[in-house]
């Protein structure tokens, strides 16, 4: 299967991750875009030929445009860069990495221009989800997940011919580094040691979400959008091995779950060769030597950051918007170590009650939440 792919945010995690994928299944790289990292860009570009090459900020792209100056990879500056990238003409996939609200716009480029997208960036679905999928309705576009927990829902969906058969979708948690934790404890938690998380070798705005729990709670409003289900109808687990991946139960309580070993590279895999399956470029699961799989529910006072978004959830409108906003200008404060972990939870709890919620929401409308959020949360 040879694909032509934009790779939104390649510098980053997923982005790495996903370029593996893509020179294992012989794969075509037409546009790779970072933010600012001109040195692993270039080493990117080196090696996959793009026709195109992006950096946010103007002046890394002006030191990647002369560190290539001997190729004829042209080089682009600017967020308009990343839309550029995602409507390419050559491109017929754009997986999309990029971290936060930046990926909005280039994801919802991608979709106007009839593009698969492998989407990877939870804060486009979780801020304006219904605007992405009217996006993709209204031009044939595929929106495939790249989250693992998504991914599994995706893979156990395959075979349901009428959704109204959906009694529930179960998505796992690991409960990252602080599970069990009190409350009291939490309060002396320190950026080192959100950083660390049990199963995963991901981002650090990600990985603190995952210890916070936020990451499940944005991943509860990705699933309402994705399949189109009520919350009501999603229920959250925390799995501590991270061998299932998500599960979905049917009206005749039949439960059908995804297993594997905790390796972004296998749902990055299916978001590019669905509806085939091709040679595992993940490693296997042994069953005889993985651990017992243990199950618990989520504890809500310890980390309120997960009630903070089922609420928001149930409110909908600009609530979801002013959630992920809030919470990704609190992370960075966080992570800056100025604030502490449990504040972040409280900032983006001042932002959704000082910031009006919008229901049917433009995007004028989202971004106008985006900004309040972020001013809520930094006060």
């Amino acid at each position: 299967m040879n694909r032509c792919i934009s790779v939104l945010g390649s510098t980053g995690s997923i982005g790495r991750q996903s370029l593996d994928v893509i020179a294992a299944c012989g794969m075509t790289v037409t546009a790779l875009t970072a933010d600012q990292n001109s040195c692993l860009l270039e080493e990117q570009c080196r090696r996959f030929r793009p026709a195109l090459a992006v950096l946010v900020q103007p002046e890394a792209a002006a030191d990647l445009k002369l560190r290539l100056a001997d190729t004829s990879i042209r080089v682009v500056g600017g967020p308009e860069g990343l839309e550029e990238a995602a409507r390419l003409t050559q491109a017929d996939t754009v997986i999309t990495a990029v971290m936060g609200m930046a990926g909005l716009k280039p994801t919802l480029a991608a979709l106007e221009a009839g593009k698969r997208v492998a989407i990877a960036n939870k804060e486009t679905l979780v801020c304006a989800g219904e605007l992405v999928l009217a996006a993709a309705d209204a031009n044939g576009a595929e929106l495939i997940p790249v989250d693992s927990e998504h991914s599994a829902i995706f893979q156990c969906l395959q075979g349901c011919q009428d959704r109204g058969e959906v009694k529930r979708l179960i998505l796992t948690a690991s409960g990252g580094p602080f599970f069990g934790w009190s409350r009291e404890a939490l309060a002396q938690v320190t950026p080192a040691q959100a950083l660390r998380h049990p199963n995963w070798s991901m981002g650090a705005k990600i990985t603190v979400d995952s210890a916070s729990l936020m990451n499940k709670g944005l991943e509860y409003i990705e699933a309402m959008r994705l399949y189109r289900i009520p919350p009501e109808k999603i229920s959250i687990v925390i799995h501590r091995e991270s061998i299932i991946h998500s599960l979905v139960e049917y009206c005749d309580h039949a439960i059908l779950a995804q297993l594997g070993v905790p390796d972004m590279r296998l749902p990055i895999q299916y978001a590019l060769t669905w509806p085939e399956r091709t040679p595992a470029v993940a490693e296997p699961l042994d069953l005889l030597t993985c651990p017992p799989l243990t199950f618990a529910p989520p504890d809500l006072e310890a980390f309120p950051c997960l009630s903070l978004a089922l609420e928001a959830a149930r409110t909908g409108g600009t609530a979801t918007a002013i959630l992920s906003s809030a919470n990704e200008a609190a992370v960075s404060l966080f992570l800056r170590e100025q604030i502490s972990f449990p504040a972040i939870a409280q900032r983006v709890a001042k932002a959704l009650e000082q910031v009006q919620v919008v229901q049917n929401p433009t995007l004028e409308d989202v971004l106008e939440a985006d900004r309040l959020a972020r001013l809520a949360a930094a006060e």
